[in-house]
């Protein structure tokens, strides 16, 4: 394997570029090639079939294109197709749970954790089973919040709906002395400041993109595949409307999105 091959990336959307974000911060000579499947996002209303194969075909577009690893920067693709994915594909998978739930337990002092994200996501129960196969004493708080993804979409932070729509999704999850709290959606991080202020400092976030971030290194290591040299460049592609992507992009990733290439589905 070529150590200038790109690392791949594939997303239901716009929110996997929180995960790319944090892997050029990380990994600033690798090059990296993006799929925002925005056409048919979102993935967290979809049965585990059609997440399944559309997973699937994600990943053969990144294995066409040349990439050494693959990172799955969906949690509900995480969820639901990363152990078929690691069976069936020629390079290295990296999913985003496994990464937050070790970061998670390192945070937690009391053992209770909660965990928020999309529908097919919490309804896999994908987090669950992970922390408590690292420790069956975790006690788990999980919470669906599918409003969240299109108001980060529509550039809404930290306004007045976002601040009832946090009140109204975490209000349980506050009162449940949960002490660390999973964004276990790829768009969440953007929302950060808002929970942060509802939950209180006493609850610690983990955002999945970061401890991901680290993760995708170590596996480039052991696999004697990180790039040694040189400024990685970034190619972006998208299954629907290009203009929104990028603009949608501009607040993930800054300027870095300046075009993207619309392929056929």
């Amino acid at each position: 394997m070529n150590k200038d091959n790109p690392v791949g990336v594939f997303d239901s959307g716009i929110g996997g570029l929180t995960v790319l974000q944090k892997i050029i911060e990380t990994l600033p000579r690798e090059n990296t090639v993006y799929l925002g499947d925005t056409a048919r996002s979102p993935y967290g209303t979809k049965s585990v079939e059609t997440v399944l194969r559309f997973s699937f075909e994600n990943a053969d577009f990144l294995i066409d294109k040349g990439v050494k690893l693959v990172v799955v920067a969906c949690n509900t693709s995480t969820a639901v197709a990363l152990e078929s994915l690691r069976e069936n594909v020629s390079v290295p998978v990296v999913g985003v749970i496994e990464p937050g739930v070790r970061a998670a337990l390192e945070k937690t002092r009391n053992k209770k954790v909660g965990v928020i994200g999309t529908e097919a996501t919490i309804q896999s129960g994908a987090y669950t089973k992970s922390l408590k196969a690292f420790d069956p004493n975790i006690e788990v708080y999980s919470r669906t919040c599918p409003l969240f993804v299109p108001l980060v979409e529509e550039g809404w932070v930290d306004n007045a709906v976002v601040k009832m729509t946090v009140e109204s999704y975490l209000s349980s999850l506050k009162q449940s002395g949960i002490d660390t709290l999973i964004l276990g959606c790829t768009h969440y991080p953007l929302l950060k400041r808002a929970i942060r202020k509802f939950m209180g400092r006493q609850v610690q976030l983990v955002d999945s993109a970061a401890e991901t971030a680290k993760s995708i290194h170590a596996t480039l290591k052991q696999e004697s595949i990180a790039r040694e040299r040189g400024k990685g460049s970034h190619s972006f592609f998208v299954t629907d409307a290009p203009e929104r992507f990028i603009k949608v992009g501009q607040r993930f990733l800054g300027e870095k999105v300046e075009s993207a290439v619309r392929i056929e589905r």
